[in-house]
């Protein structure tokens, strides 16, 4: 297959394999789909069919078995692949040359499965777009392209990933440029937008044109509707806030539970999710606090929703998503933070109609708008947001209010914090990802200078204590660690290196660390970082100065594959 590729014209082969991408990727983003939604009707409807009781019981056995199913898969196999994916992915991409491991691709396929269909309250989408993306990785290796190429792959798996996932090829273009590449003028948007065709293509031709949820057709709103658009998206956009501040944190203090076994802890997120689950249920007889709830979604939608049955719904789906995702749960924020800011446009629709004259078509423009402000103001990525409800509903009379909402989402998510939920996740897990744009030729390159390209956040040890040093293993990934003791920089300690120190019990072999200047050049340090034993630099801004950053043999790779691109 790769002799034939080479055989064709350079553009000609990009649009082949681009197609290519972009058809495994859906072909793994609808399979998993199908999957969730299978293995959910499968238990679901069961227990719904029988009494309270049975359903008390039966909902515990499900919900707790397939936490701890998940859990073990994750812990003991792979436990890059918790979460969303979408952070893992975008670690990938800009870290690894958009390598993405196929363990974690199976098991985060596996792991999704048996979270979102066993009633943990996260979403599908975001691991589609990891395994779409990983998949269409995993095919450029088997096709025999060089590793340094692996980035066009990953970004079009994960456009037609979403575009399979959510029925919604435009919002997947504008995701993955605003997301994954933060970059709306991107030279991968060409293969982006083949990409999300070819994974829309693939789910129309599998499972028809089938919406996420349905929603009826809207009429020309009233102008009293945008009297309200601004409070209806304002309290989304707070939710969504104290969704990401809610899950960040408790993710964090998870990470602190010495005394239960990591595999355990998606469990005890799978039993709040079910204490929470099943009062709602029995309250109200809805059940969308377990899985992604778009059943529940698509009735409120075409039978509307009082404002006591909304504030219920959405307060229990914030705090059962918060629950799974903080334990370390193996699913997503898409399905979660668009049922909240539904049921927030219901309850402000519905109170707001004791005063104002609101008619069905305004309270339901109300519930999209609900949508988009919510999943914006957690993503901060506003075009998706408005194209994604655009795209689910074919709305035009939405457009005016989702704009109106989605700027007051961006402006109190903003307010409230600097960073996505994507970036505080990965600031939490110590990834800085230092986003690299060299000159257009050669000769410039050769006289960037160090500093330019440096990581200015380097993770550096302070100490040699055992606890110290498992901790540092913990928090971050990296191969080599700088140590510096008493601000005297004492030389560098690979990963591999404190692992074995901490097991026979001493203190770990320190390598020597070369230092330069931030001013040099690459011209002039390049050898140099080559034949560094660790493989890195420690920058400082003069002669004996502070150490101010780190540069590595991988950085100098990535950024040689940035000026390639």
């Amino acid at each position: 297959m790769n002799r034939l590729l080479q055989r064709l014209p350079e553009q000609m082969r990009v649009v082949v394999l681009t197609a290519l991408y972009g058809i495994s990727g859906g072909l793994v983003a609808t399979a998993f789909m199908l999957s969730v939604n299978g293995v959910f009707q499968a238990l679901w409807s069961r227990i719904t069919a029988h009494g309270p009781f049975f359903f008390v019981l039966s909902s515990f056995v499900v919900v707790m078995s397939t936490s701890l199913l998940s859990g073990l898969l994750l812990a003991r196999v792979c436990p890059q692949a918790a979460g969303s994916g979408i952070p893992q992915l975008k670690v990938a991409y800009w870290k690894e040359l958009g390598v993405v491991p196929f363990r974690a691709i199976a098991v985060k396929f596996i792991g999704g499965v048996l979270a979102i269909g066993g009633g943990s309250s996260v979403g599908r989408e975001g691991p589609s777009v990891f395994i779409a993306g990983g998949m269409a990785s995993a095919l450029a290796g088997g096709l025999g392209i060089e590793r340094r190429r692996r980035r066009h792959a990953s970004a079009s798996g994960a456009a037609a990933g979403l575009a399979a996932a959510f029925n919604t090829p435009l919002a997947a273009i504008s995701f993955v440029l605003e997301e994954l590449l933060g970059d709306l003028n991107s030279r991968l948007l060409g293969s982006v937008v083949l990409a999300s065709v070819m994974g829309a293509f693939i789910v129309y031709a599998l499972i028809g044109q089938q919406p996420s949820f349905v929603m009826p057709s809207v009429d020309s709103p009233t102008w009293d509707l945008y009297l309200v658009v601004p409070l209806a998206a304002a309290l989304a956009a707070l939710a969504g806030v104290l969704f990401q501040r809610g899950a960040l944190h408790l993710r964090q203090r998870t990470r602190t539970w010495t005394r239960l076994p990591a595999w355990m802890h998606p469990a005890c997120g799978g039993l709040i999710t079910w204490f929470i689950g099943c009062t709602v249920y029995l309250l109200v007889g809805r059940l969308g606090v377990f899985g992604l709830g778009y059943e529940d979604l698509s009735r409120a939608l075409t039978e509307g929703l009082g404002w006591k049955i909304a504030a219920l719904l959405a307060v229990a789906k914030l705090a059962a998503s918060v629950a799974s995702y903080g334990t370390g749960g193996c699913g997503g924020i898409f399905s979660p933070t668009l049922f909240i800011g539904a049921m927030c446009g219901f309850f402000v629709g519905d109170v707001a109609g004791h005063w104002i004259p609101l008619t069905s078509a305004d309270r339901l423009i109300l519930a999209a708008t609900g949508m988009s402000a919510c999943f914006g103001g957690v993503v901060r990525a506003p075009f998706t947001a408005i194209l994604m409800i655009f795209e689910m509903t074919h709305q035009f009379g939405m457009v005016p209010a989702l704009m109106l909402g989605t700027l007051i989402s961006q402006t109190v998510a903003r307010l409230a914090g600097r960073v996505n939920f994507y970036d505080a996740l990965l600031q939490q897990d110590g990834h800085d990802l230092h986003k690299i744009n060299p000159p257009r030729d050669i000769s410039g390159w050769r006289r960037l200078p160090v500093g330019s390209l440096a990581q200015t956040k380097p993770v550096v040890l302070t100490s040699l204590q055992p606890d110290y040093l498992r901790e540092a293993l913990q928090r971050h990934p990296y191969r080599s660690f700088p140590v510096i003791l008493q601000n005297v920089v004492r030389g560098v300690v690979t990963r591999e290196g404190i692992q074995h120190a901490l097991i026979r019990g001493v203190e770990p072999a320190l390598e020597t660390a070369v230092l330069c200047r931030a001013d040099q050049t690459l011209a002039e340090v390049e050898t140099r970082l080559i034949e560094s034993p660790a493989g890195l630099f420690l920058i400082t801004q003069r002669e004996h100065g502070p150490v101010t950053g780190l540069f590595t043999l991988h950085d100098l790779l990535r950024a040689q594959v940035a000026l390639l691109d």
